[in-house]
């Protein structure tokens, strides 16, 4: 009988991340139109800097946090810096709920790719070490197709709910479903955070002189 070996800070961060892309695939193919149609100063113009503003804030950040935290012996600080990011992320949509001026937008987009800077890299560090050796593939692969199915339901009934229930809903829904997935997160604080010593303790980190 094989034995899959993904173990549970593994399970727990890829369903964590199910969630979290299942919420967030809800906004996908919506928010082009709710840009356009319920924000005073929206255009499809605006639509592209909005993403940029995400994207570039979140890259340019996103290196600094990285290293800092790798300066830092042990997990405590990379899982704080996760949770806390994840739960700053996903509290961002309720803000699309209350917002009507396109810079309160830009605005949540600089928040939320600040969050989103400490979230993935803390998130990869976290699961690369604790991945169960010889089956790092095929961890990776189950994340990847879990996301996948995330992405393509939520996007599928994205339209469908914002048509029936209205975008404001919608966004109620996503931050639900943040919510959840952060709080996920605390189910493995026992293995971040082990009480007794430590079975398998986890080489110190290389440092550069």
């Amino acid at each position: 009988m094989i034995r899959i070996g993904i173990n549970k800070v593994i399970r727990i961060l890829i369903s964590s991340d199910f969630l979290l892309q299942s919420g967030w695939g809800l906004i996908g193919p919506i928010f082009a139109i709710f840009i356009t149609q319920q924000i005073q100063g929206g255009s499809l113009v605006a639509v592209g800097f909005i993403a940029a503003t995400f994207w570039l804030t979140k890259s340019i950040v996103q290196p600094f946090i990285a290293y800092y935290l790798d300066r830092r012996p042990g997990e405590r600080d990379d899982f704080s810096v996760l949770v806390k990011g994840m739960y700053v992320a996903n509290l961002v949509p309720l803000g699309y709920f209350f917002s009507d001026q396109i810079w309160q937008i830009f605005l949540l987009e600089i928040i939320r790719g600040l969050a989103m800077a400490c979230v993935v890299p803390t998130w990869a560090a976290i699961f690369t070490r604790h991945i169960n050796k010889e089956w790092q593939a095929f961890s990776w692969s189950i994340h990847s197709t879990s996301v996948g199915f995330a992405i393509g339901f939520a996007a599928a009934f994205g339209g469908v709910l914002a048509s029936v229930l209205g975008f404001k809903i919608v966004f109620v829904l996503v931050t639900l479903f943040g919510l959840i997935a952060s709080s996920l997160l605390l189910f493995i604080r026992s293995q971040i955070f082990p009480r007794g010593p430590i079975a398998h303790p986890m080489p110190p980190r290389e440092k550069t002189f």
